[in-house]
């Protein structure tokens, strides 16, 4: 065999190791953009639209921006929820909307993997008053959260649960006792294609019995796609509220746009 020839299949071969390994790199990519406690930078733009609020059925549009930041070589998870909301008057058939930042909710977790293959993280979870009087509490809140999830082959199964009670703020506004629990089913299909659930229960305590919870089902899926060389991690998904208030909304369709950049001092 000439050794032009060998020299074109040893190129060749290189460079197929090369996509392989590329296709892998970006396969574990897609797995790591499941875990909310991957040692990976990344930025979600989660809208949720909320249908049927009320009794003349208006929407609710919440747009989540929610910068994930490993710190302490991945050890540390810190998570901040600026929620951009559109809330209607739910008194009035069309028309009246607030808009503006609600909220924010930052979450820090210590996270750990067990031998077996367990990944929890526990921390608080602080509520800033930055809604004012119509899109907020006006109170300062505070309380645990907990993150538990295990990466089986092409699965993710995990559950994210946290609660917060009032202790500052505006003296005229009603105690704040509420928590969110959100568990999330992750199908890796391959070629960067999944399928998930990841429905987010609410529960207000202050509420009256029987108009405290709001319990969605549902599911979706995504793809990581590349822009350039940015990944970016893409989803859709519906979830239908079989429990919720009088006034709660009937179903949600949300969407997700994730950028996901390398975790601070990775190379």
């Amino acid at each position: 065999m000439s050794g032009t020839r060998i020299a074109g299949l040893a190129a060749l071969a290189a460079l197929s190791a090369t996509a392989l390994e590329a296709q892998q790199s970006a396969e574990e990519l897609a797995q790591a953009a499941a875990n909310p406690l991957a040692d990976l930078m990344s930025v979600p733009f989660q809208l949720n639209n909320d249908f049927g609020l009320g009794e003349f059925d208006r929407t609710r549009n919440v747009l989540n921006i929610q910068p994930v930041i490993p710190l302490a070589g991945g050890s540390v998870i810190t998570r901040t929820i600026f929620p951009i909301v559109w809330l209607p008057d739910i008194s009035a058939e069309s028309g009246s909307y607030s808009s503006g930042l609600a909220d924010i909710m930052a979450t820090a977790w210590y996270t750990q993997t067990t031998a077996s293959g367990v990944i929890w993280g526990v921390g608080p979870v602080l509520e800033i008053p930055t809604g004012g009087e119509s899109r907020g509490t006006q109170k300062w809140s505070l309380g645990p959260s907990v993150v538990l999830l295990v990466q089986p082959g092409p699965w993710t199964l995990g559950l994210l649960a946290n609660n917060v009670w009032s202790i500052a703020g505006n003296s005229g506004r009603a105690a704040v006792n509420k928590g969110l629990m959100q568990y999330f089913i992750v199908r890796q299909l391959g070629n960067w294609w999944y399928l998930n659930s990841a429905p987010i229960l609410t529960v207000n305590w202050k509420a009256e019995s029987g108009q405290r919870w709001v319990v969605p089902f549902g599911a979706g899926g995504g793809k990581l796609v590349f822009l350039g060389r940015l990944p970016v991690n893409t989803q859709v998904g519906a979830y239908y509220n079989v429990v919720k208030p009088d006034i709660g909304p009937d179903w949600q369709f949300r969407v997700q746009t994730q950028i996901l950049l390398p975790a601070p001092g990775a190379r």
